[in-house]
Protein backbone atom coordinates (compact mmCIF):
# COMPACT_ATOMS: atom_id res chain seq x y z
CA UNK A 1 0.00 0.00 0.00
CA UNK A 2 1.29 3.28 -0.82
CA UNK A 3 0.63 6.37 1.52
CA UNK A 4 -0.31 9.43 0.49
CA UNK A 5 -0.70 13.05 1.60
CA UNK A 6 -2.62 16.01 -0.07
CA UNK A 7 -1.65 19.22 1.47
CA UNK A 8 -4.23 21.62 -0.46
CA UNK A 9 -5.95 24.45 1.31
CA UNK A 10 -8.75 25.12 -1.61
CA UNK A 11 -11.49 22.22 -1.19
CA UNK A 12 -12.83 22.01 -4.42
CA UNK A 13 -9.32 20.79 -5.87
CA UNK A 14 -9.34 18.18 -2.80
CA UNK A 15 -12.39 16.77 -4.18
CA UNK A 16 -10.86 16.34 -7.42
CA UNK A 17 -7.72 15.09 -6.25
CA UNK A 18 -8.99 12.54 -4.15
CA UNK A 19 -11.07 11.36 -7.03
CA UNK A 20 -7.87 11.11 -9.36
CA UNK A 21 -6.23 9.57 -6.96
CA UNK A 22 -9.30 6.40 -6.67
CA UNK A 23 -9.47 6.30 -10.21
CA UNK A 24 -5.68 5.97 -10.34
CA UNK A 25 -6.24 3.13 -8.33
CA UNK A 26 -8.55 1.27 -10.21
CA UNK A 27 -6.45 1.84 -13.21
CA UNK A 28 -3.01 1.13 -12.28
CA UNK A 29 -4.02 -2.05 -9.81
CA UNK A 30 -2.46 0.19 -6.67
CA UNK A 31 -3.76 0.69 -3.80
CA UNK A 32 -3.47 4.31 -1.80
CA UNK A 33 -4.15 5.05 1.46
CA UNK A 34 -5.00 8.82 1.37
CA UNK A 35 -4.70 11.61 4.20
CA UNK A 36 -6.05 15.01 3.37
CA UNK A 37 -4.14 18.48 4.97
CA UNK A 38 -5.75 21.71 4.41
CA UNK A 39 -2.22 23.24 5.38
CA UNK A 40 1.09 23.78 5.44
CA UNK A 41 1.37 24.24 8.85
CA UNK A 42 -1.11 21.02 9.54
CA UNK A 43 1.19 18.48 8.57
CA UNK A 44 4.28 20.02 9.17
CA UNK A 45 3.62 20.99 12.32
CA UNK A 46 3.45 17.58 14.15
CA UNK A 47 5.02 15.66 11.24
CA UNK A 48 5.88 12.15 11.22
CA UNK A 49 7.29 10.05 8.39
CA UNK A 50 4.15 8.28 7.56
CA UNK A 51 3.92 8.93 3.87
CA UNK A 52 5.66 7.67 1.11
CA UNK A 53 3.74 10.65 -1.39
CA UNK A 54 3.46 14.10 -0.39
CA UNK A 55 1.25 16.54 -2.64
CA UNK A 56 2.07 19.79 -2.02
CA UNK A 57 -0.26 22.85 -2.87
CA UNK A 58 2.34 25.78 -2.99
CA UNK A 59 0.38 28.79 -2.29
CA UNK A 60 -1.36 28.12 0.87
CA UNK A 61 -2.28 31.02 3.26
CA UNK A 62 -0.26 29.83 7.03
CA UNK A 63 2.65 28.28 5.37
CA UNK A 64 2.97 27.99 1.48
CA UNK A 65 4.38 24.73 0.12
CA UNK A 66 7.80 25.24 -0.47
CA UNK A 67 8.32 26.15 3.32
CA UNK A 68 6.50 23.28 4.61
CA UNK A 69 8.48 20.90 2.03
CA UNK A 70 11.74 22.68 3.90
CA UNK A 71 10.17 21.98 7.28
CA UNK A 72 9.38 18.25 5.95
CA UNK A 73 12.90 17.84 4.69
CA UNK A 74 14.28 18.20 8.15
CA UNK A 75 12.81 14.62 9.37
CA UNK A 76 12.21 12.88 6.00
CA UNK A 77 14.92 12.62 3.86
CA UNK A 78 13.04 9.94 1.26
CA UNK A 79 9.36 10.73 0.96
CA UNK A 80 8.55 11.74 -2.42
CA UNK A 81 7.14 15.43 -3.02
CA UNK A 82 4.90 16.67 -6.03
CA UNK A 83 4.04 20.54 -5.73
CA UNK A 84 0.92 21.61 -7.26
CA UNK A 85 0.73 25.38 -8.63
CA UNK A 86 -0.94 27.65 -11.13
CA UNK A 87 2.55 28.84 -11.55
CA UNK A 88 5.52 26.58 -13.15
CA UNK A 89 8.26 29.16 -12.04
CA UNK A 90 7.51 28.87 -8.25
CA UNK A 91 7.71 24.86 -8.69
CA UNK A 92 11.18 25.52 -10.47
CA UNK A 93 12.43 25.97 -6.90
CA UNK A 94 11.91 22.21 -5.69
CA UNK A 95 15.15 21.28 -6.52
CA UNK A 96 16.08 22.94 -3.14
CA UNK A 97 13.82 20.61 -1.56
CA UNK A 98 14.59 17.71 -4.11
CA UNK A 99 10.82 17.33 -5.01
CA UNK A 100 10.15 15.09 -7.74
CA UNK A 101 8.14 17.46 -9.99
CA UNK A 102 5.35 19.54 -10.11
CA UNK A 103 1.67 19.52 -11.79
CA UNK A 104 0.44 22.69 -12.69
CA UNK A 105 -3.47 24.00 -12.18
CA UNK A 106 -6.22 23.59 -13.65
CA UNK A 107 -5.57 19.89 -13.06
CA UNK A 108 -5.25 17.03 -15.69
CA UNK A 109 -6.34 13.69 -14.98
CA UNK A 110 -3.92 12.60 -17.84
CA UNK A 111 -0.87 14.47 -16.02
CA UNK A 112 -1.83 13.94 -12.68
CA UNK A 113 -1.84 10.16 -12.99
CA UNK A 114 1.46 10.20 -15.00
CA UNK A 115 3.68 11.78 -12.06
CA UNK A 116 1.59 9.56 -9.78
CA UNK A 117 2.81 6.50 -11.67
CA UNK A 118 6.53 8.24 -11.34
CA UNK A 119 6.13 8.85 -7.59
CA UNK A 120 5.43 5.09 -6.64
CA UNK A 121 7.76 3.93 -9.09
CA UNK A 122 10.33 5.63 -7.45
CA UNK A 123 8.52 4.54 -3.95
CA UNK A 124 9.15 0.76 -5.09
CA UNK A 125 12.70 1.31 -6.40
CA UNK A 126 13.40 3.02 -2.76
CA UNK A 127 12.09 -0.30 -1.14
CA UNK A 128 14.22 -2.50 -2.57
CA UNK A 129 14.09 -6.09 -3.97
CA UNK A 130 16.50 -8.57 -2.97
CA UNK A 131 17.82 -12.28 -4.18
CA UNK A 132 18.73 -14.80 -2.00
CA UNK A 133 21.65 -17.16 -3.49
CA UNK A 134 23.51 -19.62 -2.47
CA UNK A 135 27.17 -19.66 -2.92
CA UNK A 136 30.03 -21.71 -1.31
CA UNK A 137 30.55 -19.25 2.07
CA UNK A 138 26.90 -19.47 2.36
CA UNK A 139 23.70 -17.72 1.90
CA UNK A 140 24.00 -14.41 -0.03
CA UNK A 141 21.12 -11.79 0.15
CA UNK A 142 21.86 -9.46 -2.50
CA UNK A 143 20.57 -6.07 -3.62
CA UNK A 144 18.64 -5.97 -6.72
CA UNK A 145 19.84 -2.66 -7.57
CA UNK A 146 23.56 -3.15 -7.15
CA UNK A 147 23.43 -5.76 -10.19
CA UNK A 148 25.04 -4.50 -13.00
CA UNK A 149 24.38 -7.24 -15.35
CA UNK A 150 23.92 -10.75 -15.75
CA UNK A 151 25.78 -13.15 -17.40
CA UNK A 152 24.65 -16.97 -18.88
CA UNK A 153 27.55 -19.10 -18.41
CA UNK A 154 26.28 -22.60 -19.45
CA UNK A 155 23.71 -24.37 -17.05
CA UNK A 156 24.96 -21.24 -14.63
CA UNK A 157 24.67 -17.50 -14.18
CA UNK A 158 26.78 -14.73 -12.83
CA UNK A 159 25.57 -11.91 -11.50
CA UNK A 160 27.79 -9.14 -11.94
CA UNK A 161 28.33 -6.07 -9.08
CA UNK A 162 30.34 -3.73 -8.20
CA UNK A 163 31.42 -5.59 -4.87
CA UNK A 164 32.09 -8.75 -7.26
CA UNK A 165 30.51 -11.83 -8.85
CA UNK A 166 28.12 -14.33 -7.45
CA UNK A 167 27.67 -17.24 -9.14
CA UNK A 168 24.42 -19.62 -9.24
CA UNK A 169 23.12 -22.47 -11.12
CA UNK A 170 20.24 -21.64 -12.80
CA UNK A 171 19.06 -20.91 -16.13
CA UNK A 172 18.50 -16.79 -17.06
CA UNK A 173 15.16 -17.01 -18.63
CA UNK A 174 14.11 -18.06 -14.63
CA UNK A 175 16.06 -14.72 -13.38
CA UNK A 176 14.75 -12.62 -15.97
CA UNK A 177 10.96 -13.73 -14.82
CA UNK A 178 12.42 -13.07 -10.97
CA UNK A 179 13.47 -9.24 -11.82
CA UNK A 180 10.26 -8.82 -14.20
CA UNK A 181 9.79 -5.35 -13.38
CA UNK A 182 12.48 -4.11 -12.20
CA UNK A 183 14.21 -2.55 -15.54
CA UNK A 184 16.31 -5.67 -16.52
CA UNK A 185 16.53 -6.25 -20.24
CA UNK A 186 18.63 -8.40 -22.32
CA UNK A 187 20.52 -7.13 -24.88
CA UNK A 188 21.46 -10.76 -26.39
CA UNK A 189 20.50 -13.80 -25.27
CA UNK A 190 23.68 -14.01 -22.67
CA UNK A 191 23.38 -10.53 -21.13
CA UNK A 192 20.44 -9.43 -19.16
CA UNK A 193 20.57 -5.59 -17.94
CA UNK A 194 20.05 -3.60 -15.42
CA UNK A 195 19.19 -0.46 -16.86
CA UNK A 196 19.63 1.80 -14.49
CA UNK A 197 23.57 1.23 -14.86
CA UNK A 198 23.45 1.62 -18.64
CA UNK A 199 26.22 4.07 -19.54
CA UNK A 200 26.19 4.51 -23.38
CA UNK A 201 24.55 2.58 -26.73
CA UNK A 202 25.74 2.33 -29.89
CA UNK A 203 26.68 -1.09 -31.33
CA UNK A 204 27.37 -2.48 -28.25
CA UNK A 205 25.40 -1.76 -24.54
CA UNK A 206 28.42 -0.33 -22.51
CA UNK A 207 28.16 -0.94 -18.76
CA UNK A 208 30.81 0.40 -15.90
CA UNK A 209 33.03 0.71 -18.88
CA UNK A 210 32.31 -2.72 -19.94
CA UNK A 211 30.75 -3.89 -24.07
CA UNK A 212 27.73 -6.29 -24.18
CA UNK A 213 27.43 -7.27 -27.33
CA UNK A 214 23.91 -6.26 -28.97
CA UNK A 215 22.05 -8.66 -31.03
CA UNK A 216 19.91 -7.59 -33.90
CA UNK A 217 17.23 -9.29 -32.90
CA UNK A 218 17.16 -7.71 -29.38
CA UNK A 219 18.15 -4.39 -30.59
CA UNK A 220 14.35 -3.00 -31.14
CA UNK A 221 12.80 -4.38 -27.84
CA UNK A 222 16.34 -3.54 -25.38
CA UNK A 223 16.04 0.41 -26.81
CA UNK A 224 12.24 0.43 -25.93
CA UNK A 225 13.14 -1.09 -22.91
CA UNK A 226 15.67 1.40 -22.31
CA UNK A 227 13.38 5.05 -23.68
CA UNK A 228 10.31 3.95 -21.62
CA UNK A 229 13.21 3.94 -18.33
CA UNK A 230 14.65 6.92 -19.36
CA UNK A 231 11.33 8.38 -19.78
CA UNK A 232 9.90 7.44 -16.38
CA UNK A 233 7.42 4.94 -17.43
Amino acid sequence: MIRIAVVEDDPGYRQQLTEFIQRCEEEQGEQFKVTMFTDGLEIAEEYAAAYDVIFLDIQMEHLDGMATARRIRQQDKNVVIIFITNLAQYALQGYQVEALDYVLKPLSYFAFSQELKKAVRKVRERSGCFLRLMQESGMVRLDVSAIRYIESAGHNVIYHTAEGDYTNREPLKSVEQKLEGRHFSRCNNCYLVNLAHVERVDKAVVVDGIELQMSRPRRKAFMEALAAYVGGE
